[in-house]
């Protein structure tokens, strides 16, 4: 199941919240719902200019050059370069690339503030990609996905945060979600085994992964299971 596709089955009308859209990919079909308004985050200085101009047509679209963390402030966005080419979608508030071989970085100093900070009400769907700053987020949320209870799509990935696989889906339930990924079929995150489904090396000059390689999970309140699990 594609993000997308997700988020068309259980959407509710209402505002999505796009966190990490680098240049509006989801943004787009995100913005495409009946009824949707779009907050589109992405710290990235270059990737904001490509996604504001993408969505530039849509007057239900927001864009935000803040990430989003636990708390507010700034901090450092890092990117590795490989020959001289600037891997975007490998930018990340949780690693800086350093002890790779023939791996340069860049960074950018870009502002955070906390997702509760903002008091969003209608919050109905998220879709949340922040390469290992995931846990980050989603505890500077906690209020707002207790009030708002949004259905959720993340990407979660060992080689940017080890352990994360396990963290983020424990910190959701603690707030009352049951989590799935897609495999051939619906599966639950008891049946989710790091060692063998996400194999992968965090060095961004190599490309070997496990397969299969499984890195976006979906979390529905439990209130709404049922509606995930209706075909």
């Amino acid at each position: 199941m594609e993000e997308a596709e997700f988020h068309r089955r259980l959407w509710r009308p209402g505002l999505a919240l796009d966190i990490g859209a680098h240049d509006g990919l989801l943004t787009l079909p995100l913005a495409a719902l009946p009824g949707a308004r779009v907050l589109a985050f992405e710290p990235l200085p270059s990737a904001f200019r490509r996604l504001r101009a993408a969505v530039a047509h849509l007057p239900n679209v927001e864009c935000r050059p803040e990430a989003l963390g636990d708390a507010p402030g700034e901090a450092l966005l890092t990117l590795p370069v490989l020959d001289g080419v600037a891997q975007e979608q490998w930018a990340s508030l949780a690693k800086d690339y350093s002890g790779f071989a023939g791996v340069a970085a860049a960074s950018h100093r870009v502002p955070v503030v906390t997702l509760d900070s903002l008091a969003l009400e209608g919050v109905t769907a998220v879709k949340l990609d922040v390469e290992g700053h995931e846990e980050a987020v989603l505890r500077g949320a906690t209020d707002t996905l207790r009030r708002c209870r949004p259905v959720l799509s993340l990407e979660v990935e060992e080689r940017h945060a080890p352990g994360s696989t396990a963290r983020v889906p424990a910190l959701l339930e603690s707030l009352g979600y049951r989590g799935f990924f897609w495999l051939g079929g619906m599966r639950p995150m008891a049946a989710f085994d790091a060692a063998t489904m996400q194999a992968a090396s965090p060095d961004p000059s190599e490309f070997r992964a496990s397969d299969p390689y499984v890195f976006t999970f979906f979390f529905v309140p439990a209130e709404r299971w049922g509606e995930a699990e209706a075909p």
